[in-house]
């Protein structure tokens, strides 16, 4: 895999340009990490590796947001030396998109008594990927046909929730994660449109949840701290949408947060790794619940 340093390649700052698309869809009232799947075109819900295994954090965003911006049908993003190996070749003109992910290094210093010292560093890397769609001679697993894709009852979501164990009760009128009890706050499944759209509020509100010490731990204040409930909000809904991909619910299932959009127009505006960094902490979340209580859908290769 062919990848350059953003650390390294000063010509391009992919972490300011992932933030300046995300700002301009934002601007225009979309809300990239919405993904409208559409179970009839195909039962693979996120975008997939060459090697069929599934993409993770920011990039499921950024290859769903191209994918709908340009109409790719296939979930399936190659490199382009992973799509010469497979005998296949990117056709002529054909524009890739960046994928991105962070690795770990050391670096040795002296410290004040002159003895060596190892320090970590986190760095961000990126590659370019093709759909399978712009890609001729591919295999024909790259093109998967069409199929129903079932989608979570309620009863079902409800037993996988259930394993989660965490503590829930009834609202009037409000959905809401309470730290200090450790507990989800919700309204009658009669409250809102559809069971899915209960279903899905749910999981948004399991995703805030993942934040207690005992769980993920997360708090986005330490990083945040003039930003900690926009970016402690951004990572719920980024969250909710990966994880109503493995519990296959439908498309138009979260609630606008349209209060929310200006708080985190503002938040990306001051720090460009702050969606990023929300991506990457909605996917631990999101892997905390999975492994928790798993979907109840097998992974399909």
């Amino acid at each position: 895999m062919n990848t350059q340093s953003v650390r390294d390649g000063a010509r391009r700052d992919v972490a300011a340009e992932i933030t300046a698309k995300i700002l301009r869809e934002l601007e225009s009232g979309v809300l990239p990490w919405r993904k409208p799947w559409d179970g009839a075109r195909t039962g693979l819900v996120l975008p997939r590796r060459a090697t069929g295994e599934s993409y993770r954090g920011v990039n499921v965003i950024i290859l769903w947001s191209a994918a709908m911006e340009r109409g790719y049908a296939s979930p399936y993003w190659l490199t382009f030396n992973q799509a010469v190996k497979l005998g296949a070749h990117v056709r002529k003109g054909e524009r890739g998109e960046v994928a991105v992910y962070y690795g770990q290094g050391k670096r040795k210093r002296l410290d004040e008594g002159g003895a060596e010292v190892e320090d970590a560093f986190r760095f961000l890397k990126w590659y370019v990927v093709f759909s399978a769609d712009q890609i001729d001679n591919l295999p024909a697993r790259f093109h998967p046909a069409p199929v129903a894709a079932d989608v979570l009852r309620i009863v079902e979501h409800e037993a996988w929730f259930e394993k989660l164990e965490i503590a829930r009760i009834a609202t009037r009128d409000i959905a809401c994660y309470i730290p200090s009890r450790d507990v989800i706050g919700m309204p009658s499944v009669a409250a809102f449109d559809t069971a899915e759209d209960y279903a899905a509020t749910l999981n948004h509100e399991s995703v805030h949840a993942t934040l207690a010490p005992h769980r993920v731990g997360r708090d986005m204040g330490k990083k945040f701290s003039q930003h900690a409930l926009a970016a402690e909000e951004l990572v719920a809904e980024i969250g909710a949408s990966l994880l109503g991909a493995h519990l296959r619910l439908p498309p138009h299932h979260i609630h606008d947060h349209a209060s929310y959009i200006g708080h985190w127009m503002k938040l990306l505006a001051d720090d460009k790794r702050a969606f990023l960094t929300a991506a990457a902490q909605a996917q631990v979340a999101v892997d905390w619940l999975l492994a928790k209580s798993p979907s109840p859908f097998a992974e399909e290769r």
